[in-house]
């Protein structure tokens, strides 16, 4: 099978060695390329989110991308997009597809389209931000059609700090949010390292647990029209699609 290279741009440095870890969980025939974007003002306020995903700095990007021979590309973050509503982070990744010259999407849309492809409508949301940034992630998934039982925040104000949380802030995020309405659990924020945790998330609550990083490849994948096993990627990664999004 020919190499699938696969682009993201990251904003940033903080929880971006996921990227090479789910590199090595994927198999040898995927390539994943990181390059980083300029954040600026790093508080999750509603107005600094909204600024690192302005065109000129993902366009900024790009270029590099197509040099590597990306095939698709994702913004990685989930604030960078969500913080536009539903219609902005469209029209985000519409122009970010336009200038890079191929398939585009965000973190954000990453959440959505992998609930709907493990088929569960009810999710509970654990997020690293302060309550109003919180508040334009659930927002987000209620235009994706899905209903969050319940949001946790835990009020950290950056990404450096959610960056530097272990397994065990990890397990108390998750257990704090999560309900036994919720059929999976959502844990945005790509400055959190979560790829090393997923068994042990997902072995403590009975139920898929979906993170930052570990969507935005997937919809990478998703747009190169490829599927993976990896189980230890998590239930995202060990079963067949029900739905082509």
């Amino acid at each position: 099978m020919d190499m699938t290279a696969l682009g993201f741009l990251y904003p940033g440095h903080s929880g971006e060695d996921d990227y090479p870890r789910i590199e090595q969980l994927l198999g040898s025939d995927i390539r994943v390329d990181l390059v980083h974007t300029e954040i600026g003002a790093d508080p999750h306020r509603a107005d600094a989110l909204r600024e690192p995903g302005s065109h000129a700095k993902l366009a900024a990007g790009v270029q590099e991308l197509r040099h590597a021979g990306a095939e698709a590309v994702v913004w990685a973050t989930t604030s960078g997009s969500f913080a536009h509503g539903w219609d902005g982070a469209q029209e985000q990744v519409r122009s970010l597809a336009a200038t890079a010259g191929m398939p585009a999407s965000s973190t954000s849309f990453g959440f959505a389209h992998a609930a709907r492809e493990l088929g569960v409508r009810r999710v509970a949301v654990g997020a690293t931000y302060p309550g109003e940034a919180t508040r334009l992630f659930t927002d987000f998934l209620a235009a994706a059609g899905l209903e969050v039982t319940g949001a946790h925040s835990a009020g950290i104000g950056t990404a450096a700090e959610a960056g530097a949380w272990g397994e065990a802030e990890l397990l108390a995020l998750a257990r704090a949010a999560d309900s036994p309405a919720a059929e999976a659990l959502l844990l945005p924020g790509t400055a959190l390292r979560t790829v090393a945790h997923l068994p042990v998330l997902e072995k403590e609550l009975g139920k898929p647990v979906l993170t930052a990083n570990q969507v935005t490849v997937w919809e990478a994948l998703r747009l190169a029209d490829r599927r993976v096993n990896a189980p230890a990627l998590g239930a995202l990664f060990t079963r067949e699609p029900l739905v082509q999004v």
